[in-house]
């Protein structure tokens, strides 16, 4: 019949309008800015920090490796190194990055810099509310406000979250094995060295008294 799918979706629209009077599940806005839709895991908007722990700056999980700053297709990350180290989630020294500023106002969410990352350190938020009246100062965000724990990377992206932490998890106790095995094939070394030097001192002949000779008779 002519105009029979210009029927079916004036139907639907129909049934749709109506239905929203007496079922909540229709309802296709909410009243925003008072309610919120509950984003789906697979939403991004800009870049943050991952860091383990209660304190942002000892856990922070980036080693300022730059790779993330030399692959962002806009280039907004800006990174400098520390001149000093200190132990990461497996307990190896590191550098870390001293100042660590994304320009959001020229991210284009790409996600690029989190799939280069080897250290699990730069996730993707769901938060998109961040107009300000300060056009440079006020986009350009530093590390201590990119910083997130993983709990909430864990509450944002549950089954990342979950892929990350086994990854980290294996490293971990990669780290730990091979640092274990260290300490025991030092611990071994001493022993036979030990070994060898009491042999060494058991089996040495044992020398002869020297003679002296009596002063001469005045």
């Amino acid at each position: 019949m002519l105009g029979e799918q210009i029927i079916k979706g004036m139907a639907v629209t129909a049934r749709n309008f109506f239905g929203s009077y007496v079922s909540k599940e229709r309802l296709t806005t909410v009243q925003y800015p008072e309610e919120h839709l509950v984003p789906k895991e697979n939403t991004r908007q800009f870049p943050f920090l991952v860091y383990d722990g209660d304190d942002w700056e000892k856990g922070l999980r980036c080693v300022a490796c730059q790779i993330c700053e030399k692959e962002c297709p806009p280039k907004c990350i800006y990174i400098v190194k520390s001149k000093d180290k200190k132990p990461d989630y497996k307990g190896q020294l590191q550098v870390y990055p001293a100042t660590f500023d994304i320009d959001i106002s020229v991210c284009m969410s790409c996600q690029i810099c989190v799939e280069v990352c080897p250290f699990e350190s730069i996730k993707m938020d769901t938060k998109f509310e961040l107009s300000t009246d300060d056009r440079f100062g006020g986009l350009l965000i530093s590390k201590d406000k990119l910083a997130k724990p993983n709990t909430y990377y864990q509450k944002l992206h549950p089954q990342d979250a979950a892929d990350s932490d086994a990854v980290i998890a294996a490293e971990k106790a990669k780290a730990e094995a091979k640092a274990k095995a260290a300490a025991e094939a030092k611990v071994k070394a001493d022993a036979e060295t030990k070994a060898k030097t009491a042999a060494a001192v058991a089996t040495a002949p044992i020398a002869a008294p020297a003679l002296t000779t009596p002063p001469p008779a005045k």
